[in-house]
């Protein structure tokens, strides 16, 4: 069915362009891209817009540059008059219909000539400013609060995000609306075991491992995970590796050193840091035994879907938004008991009927969450905007 466009949508493409992000994609970039691809059979006519500095700008691969780099239309912002505003129509061409609106889906958010609606994902720099870095940080943060409130309306991805983004951005909740993230139906689909097997043979897995997938960086917990794993029996860690699946981030290096002396000791712990290629990761999911995610601090959490989807067992952290995300289809633990992640991770390795039970409620809640769902909800967000 043909899907009249009624809405000419701005969307903010910076976190899917390859020349911008150095090809890594991260959950923001997905959630982009995802409503790129959705939004126009809501109805939605999305014109991608990205920040690029000049020299970038000629080199964007599926949007066009807005007419300055980001922290000049931040200085912009301060400097100029309120009654100024950043010029889309620069960047889509003078000939060219006027947006109805822009969609920032990531922090990225100035005065524009249009209403401006932001999804604001979590208020982590401002709330646990411990896990990001401390270079110009309280800068960073000001600067990030004032830009939250620019915006006429918020999408927040969880009910949790709600209170966060009140709290420490002080964002009027009335003027919030809560959307969650969906999951590409492609995950729904089982690899071949052919082409599953040549994946996990190329990184000399073994079927069955514990799985984590995220940026090694301090809120994701990974260190209590690793010695949650090391706490296990010599025979189960003998039967099923910890696989590590994200690159090295900020306050790290710890962590590093950690599994690599695991490593050195024969322990089974595979870290792969350079895996980009969604096809691949797709075929990890589908080896693993069990998804483990302990994260600190999530504002949705996109990997519990994945998961989900894939058909795998889910142990998660009991923590911020999680426990909305899984709904209860995933064991759940303390985050900073490594006691009670080694628990979960054991039960899931040798409970056959508790495993079942787990797949079975993952796949289920999968299927009530879907991009193509997620899109309608954000078309209805633009429509209640404009109707203002």
């Amino acid at each position: 069915m043909t899907v009249v466009s009624s809405l000419r949508v701005g969307l903010s493409a910076t976190t899917t362009e390859p020349v911008l992000t150095g090809g890594r994609m991260d959950g923001i970039g997905v959630y982009t891209k995802a409503l790129m691809e959705h939004l126009p059979q809501a109805g939605v006519d999305v014109q991608p817009l990205s920040f690029a500095p000049p020299g970038d700008a000629g080199r964007l691969a599926h949007s066009r540059a807005l007419p300055l780099s980001f922290p000049l239309a931040v200085l912009g912002d301060f400097i100029l008059p309120s009654s100024v505003h950043l010029s889309t129509h620069t960047a889509l061409g003078k000939s060219a219909a006027p947006l109805d609106l822009f969609h920032a889906t990531d922090y990225r958010i100035v005065r524009m000539d249009c209403p401006v609606v932001a999804t604001l994902h979590d208020a982590v720099p401002v709330s646990h400013p411990e896990w990001v870095r401390p270079r110009l940080r309280k800068l960073k943060n000001w600067l990030q609060i004032k830009a939250a409130q620019k915006a006429q309306h918020v999408i927040a991805v969880s009910h949790f995000s709600v209170r966060e983004l009140v709290e420490y951005f002080g964002v009027n909740e009335n003027n919030i609306s809560v959307v969650h993230h969906g999951v590409r139906a492609e995950w729904h689909e089982r690899p071949s075991a052919e082409d599953r097997d040549a994946t996990l043979a190329q990184y000399q897995l073994r079927a069955g491992y514990f799985l984590f997938v995220g940026t090694l960086q301090p809120r994701k917990n990974v260190e209590r995970l690793l010695a949650a794993y090391l706490t296990l029996p010599p025979v189960l860690r003998s039967a099923r590796q910890l696989v590590i699946v994200g690159s090295q981030g900020w306050r790290s290096e710890e962590l590093v050193r950690q599994i690599k002396a695991a490593q050195q000791n024969g322990e089974n712990v595979v870290w792969l840091d350079k895996l980009t290629d969604n096809r691949q990761l797709h075929h990890l999911y589908g080896g693993a035994g069990a998804f483990i995610f302990p994260s600190l601090h999530e504002g949705f959490g996109l990997p519990l879907l994945e998961a989900f989807a894939s058909g795998v067992a889910v142990a998660c952290a009991n923590a911020t938004s999680l426990p909305e995300v899984a709904a209860g289809a995933a064991l759940e633990f303390d985050p900073l008991s490594v006691g009670e992640i080694a628990a979960a991770m054991t039960t899931l390795a040798r409970d056959d009927a508790v495993r079942a039970r787990c797949i079975a409620a993952g796949e289920r809640r999968a299927l009530e969450l879907t991009w193509e769902e997620a899109a309608r909800r954000t078309a209805a967000v633009y429509h209640q905007v404009l109707s203002r």
